[in-house]
């Protein structure tokens, strides 16, 4: 039968083609000389011994078959459909354009300060672990309930901190959903709320940098990151409160992305070695990405990649990229940051004419986080651009199935 086997697992391509061929009644030798492949290679790719990995070859067996390519993919296309964005986000626009004052529409039942901390935390892990979808869902009622407490203090979180937290976290998603105008507003949020203080600020300064790179605002961007800098090393040197290195790293990374996207190299080099000196002596081993601000030596590395493919060297990104993620701390960065990378990567690999590694970039950044590859529009771009390529691999070709995409002409 077709479908599921007993374990409730898709059927094998090989398996499926067994099948179809059986039912239309023709015996290997007939179907191989329909293909033009020797029996050999039909029995074994029916026994799974051999591969069926590339697209042109799945192809022609559907043909031969007089079915779709998409119902020899169907196990996995089928997997996890895309999910639609639009009405979630429609909620964080409605939170976010309400403008009664904090407060006015406490009924009793809203959540203390300390409860809110718990649930933007909450929220935070699962962005860091790349649950979009459970984030999106849950930012409308963060967004109203945070703005209706008053409360200055409760336990070891502020209010003005979880303002912060809250509106830092709508502004990053909204970015990566390519709601750019609306990540800005939710980080012009965040800094109001942050107000004097260096490192609250400094904070918010991380989200409004990339807000404002993606609206094509480099120069702004690179002058909010380190006016953010500034503000902590005077705090530092004066009676404020000293600031981990995390904070000013991740700051200085912003700017320099930047001073990329202003093609601004020379800026770039300077930021990105004062950033690597910064890291040099910080161990990434001990620190744990916390609201999305994750620095070492790694995560430097990169940026550097990131930055040298904004500036046009894609040799050098792709030299870059494959030795930071070669080592054991890749795999200790949180799964949004490693899928997220993949996906910038694949620019530097398509413009150097390697399809097939890009491809590979988006379907490993599939398996890390799925949702980065479902829900973001780069991603969608990005996957189109490799399906252009010729003979595309069949992994590839399943993953755009599962988002929806078809092969370009």
């Amino acid at each position: 039968m077709t479908g599921p086997d007993r374990a409730g697992n898709e059927l094998p391509i090989g398996r499926r083609v067994a099948q179809l061929r059986a039912r239309r009644g023709m015996s290997q030798q007939v179907f191989a000389d329909r293909i033009r492949k020797s029996k050999s290679w039909v029995d074994k790719v029916e026994r799974g011994v051999r591969t069926l990995d590339r697209l042109s070859v799945i192809e022609t067996v559907a043909g031969a078959l007089g079915v779709a390519p998409t119902v020899l993919l169907a196990g996995k296309a089928q997997r996890a459909p895309a999910a639609d964005t639009g009405g979630a986000v429609e909620g964080i626009r409605t939170a976010l354009a309400r403008y009664d004052l904090p407060g006015s529409g406490s009924d009793g039942q809203s959540p203390s300060v300390q409860e809110l901390d718990h649930q933007a935390g909450y929220a935070w892990t699962a962005y860091r672990n790349g649950h979009l979808p459970q984030v999106l869902r849950m930012l409308p009622d963060l967004l109203s309930d945070s703005r209706h407490t008053c409360h200055p203090q409760v336990g070891h979180a502020s209010a003005a901190e979880v303002l912060v937290r809250v509106y830092r976290l709508a502004a990053q998603v909204l970015v990566k959903l390519g709601e750019a105008d609306l990540a800005w507003l939710a980080a012009d949020r965040a800094m109001s709320a942050a107000g004097g203080d260096p490192r609250q600020a400094g904070l918010a300064a991380v989200s409004l940098a990339q807000a404002l790179r993606a609206l094509r605002r480099g120069r702004l961007a690179m002058t909010a990151a380190l006016t953010a800098v500034h503000h902590l090393d005077l705090a530092r040197s004066g009676n404020g409160p000293a600031d981990e290195p995390a904070l000013t790293g991740t700051l200085l990374i912003e700017a320099a992305l930047a001073a990329a996207a202003c093609g601004d190299a020379v800026a770039v080099g300077d930021l990105i070695e004062r950033t690597a000196r910064l890291a040099a002596v910080h161990d990434e081993r001990h620190h744990r990405d916390h609201d999305g601000v994750g620095f070492g030596p790694t995560i430097v590395e990169l940026a550097r990649t990131l930055t040298a493919m904004r500036l046009g060297d894609h040799r050098e990104a792709v030299t870059v990229h494959r030795r930071a993620t070669g080592g054991d701390a890749w795999h200790l960065l949180p799964a949004e940051h490693r899928a997220a990378h993949l996906i910038d990567i694949t620019r530097a690999h398509l413009d150097l004419g390697d399809p097939c590694a890009a491809g590979r970039a988006l379907v490993t950044a599939d398996t890390i986080a799925p949702a980065e590859i479902r829900l973001r529009p780069a991603a969608r771009t990005a996957l189109t651009a490799v399906l252009r390529a010729n003979s595309p691999a069949a992994d590839v070709t399943r993953l755009a199935a599962t988002v929806g995409l078809t092969r370009q002409p």
